[in-house]
């Protein structure tokens, strides 16, 4: 029993000990130390955004056609008695050459017929005016004579009067005069109808130096010249071979240019359009309804066109081309619209197996350049789905959106800055994958030289 007691009078000794103890040593322990914690400092390449020069620029593909092509149909019928050597598919003929010769003996014939014709009208009008002079002579005798006699008339009438003379006498002299009354008569009647009966051999010889010219015209038909430096088609016909008029002879291709009806899409030639009118700060309507206006117009745009061969891995030959019309309607199923670009020249400056001529078929590249302007031009790879992340003059990063223009390769074109969206130039849009993204992290930011001096590069269409 005492043994108990003592137990516990001593319990609560020993936990008042160890309380005092835990005491002392929590208030004689040093403090412990924090330590704050915030967002590492993240190390990004950017790069400074300011308009640039920049080229708005497409590809159009399209085949190269001669720009001028003839297709050779005889223009009267007959045997065909000469072929030119060089008249075959492929070879190369000058201007002014004759190709071809259709027989020409029945067209002579008809000239000669024609020439005998006019000869004989001719010398029917010359007889008829000789006799018109003669007549006039005729007239002129036949008139003297009348006065004459109507002279002597009067005075025999005067003796008659006088009884001086016998009246067979009158009489005699009045069927006299009567005679040569009639004859003036006649002769002027005569002279009457020479007028008109000039006018129809006049008619004649018209009618006759007509197939004269209409013959020598055909004569000349049966010969065939080159109208042109030019390259030749398909040859139809073969000597010897009888050709009806109108029947087709040969193709003629035209060396002196080339034309390619490039197919662009529609939406890629929107930029061309707005960078060509921009550049002449010309944005008033424009009416299209004459061929003028339509040429002045494009003629504004200031667009160049650079031809290149599809399947040339070197691109070592380019063209030189001009836009000189568009296409009258866009392809429904392919959205796109043509382009016709002419290139002048296509067989110069030619070096075998690297810049060949410009061959009919070809499939060719070409690219369309609006003049250059300076823009608002950044990086596709900055864009996240229609943001960019920014650095701030607190050097924290900042997420906003932009308005994307049009798109042109690895760039993007977007709208000047605007309340909260957009790029203010002199900011530094962030080029570095910053993972996680989080608004107002702290930012370290390297200037990227080598991106800032690719995107000058890529905007005027330049390539390392």
């Amino acid at each position: 029993m005492k043994k108990l007691l003592q137990h516990f009078i001593s319990l609560p000794i020993i936990l008042i000990s160890s309380i005092v103890i835990v005491v002392v040593v929590l208030k004689t322990k040093a403090p412990i130390e924090h330590q704050d914690v915030s967002y590492p400092v993240k190390a990004v390449q950017v790069i400074t955004v300011n308009k640039i020069p920049f080229r708005a620029r497409a590809t159009a593909f399209g085949h190269v056609e001669p720009a001028t092509v003839i297709k050779a149909r005889s223009e009267v019928g007959g045997k065909i008695s000469y072929i030119h050597p060089d008249l075959k598919q492929g070879a190369s003929i000058k201007k002014g050459t004759v190709v071809l010769r259709i027989e020409p003996t029945t067209f002579e014939i008809s000239l000669d017929q024609s020439k005998a014709g006019l000869k004989g009208s001719q010398s029917s009008l010359a007889q008829l005016e000789a006799e018109q002079s003669s007549t006039t002579q005729a007239l002129v005798i036949a008139q003297k004579k009348l006065d004459v006699e109507l002279k002597e008339l009067a005075r025999l009438e005067s003796l008659w009067q006088q009884r001086l003379i016998a009246r067979t006498s009158l009489d005699a002299e009045q069927k006299n005069v009567l005679t040569l009354q009639q004859s003036v008569q006649d002769i002027n009647g005569k002279l009457a109808s020479f007028d008109s009966r000039k006018a129809v051999i006049r008619a004649q010889i018209q009618q006759s130096r007509s197939q004269v010219d209409q013959n020598q015209d055909t004569i000349g038909r049966t010969e065939v010249l080159m109208p042109f430096d030019a390259r030749v088609g398909v040859v139809s016909v073969e000597k010897d071979e009888f050709t009806p008029a109108g029947s087709l002879l040969f193709e003629a291709l035209g060396v002196q240019a080339v034309e390619i009806n490039a197919q662009l899409p529609i939406q890629q030639f929107r930029p061309l359009v707005s960078a060509g009118l921009a550049n002449n700060n010309d944005t008033s309507s424009i009416n299209l309804q004459s061929p003028e206006n339509f040429q002045h117009a494009l003629h504004n745009l200031q667009l160049e066109t650079q031809i290149r061969l599809v399947g040339d891995l070197d691109n070592a030959s380019v063209w030189q081309g001009k836009l000189i019309r568009l296409s009258e309607s866009i392809d429904p199923t392919r959205d796109t619209l043509g382009l016709v670009v002419v290139v002048e020249n296509p067989y110069d400056d030619i070096i075998p197996g690297i810049r060949p001529p410009l061959l009919k078929g070809m499939y060719a590249a070409v690219e369309i350049l609006a003049p250059i302007k300076p823009t608002l031009v950044i990086p596709r790879k900055a864009i996240h789905q229609g943001r960019v992340y920014l650095v701030t003059a607190e050097n924290t990063l900042t997420i906003r959106p932009v308005t994307i223009l049009f798109n042109q390769g690895e760039l993007v074109v977007i709208a000047a800055h605007q309340e909260n969206r957009g790029i203010k130039e002199g900011e530094q849009l962030i080029m570095s994958d910053v993972i996680p993204i989080i608004e107002g992290m702290p930012l370290k930011p390297i200037i990227a030289t080598a991106y800032q001096q690719q995107l000058l590069d890529n905007a005027l269409g330049e390539q390392h």
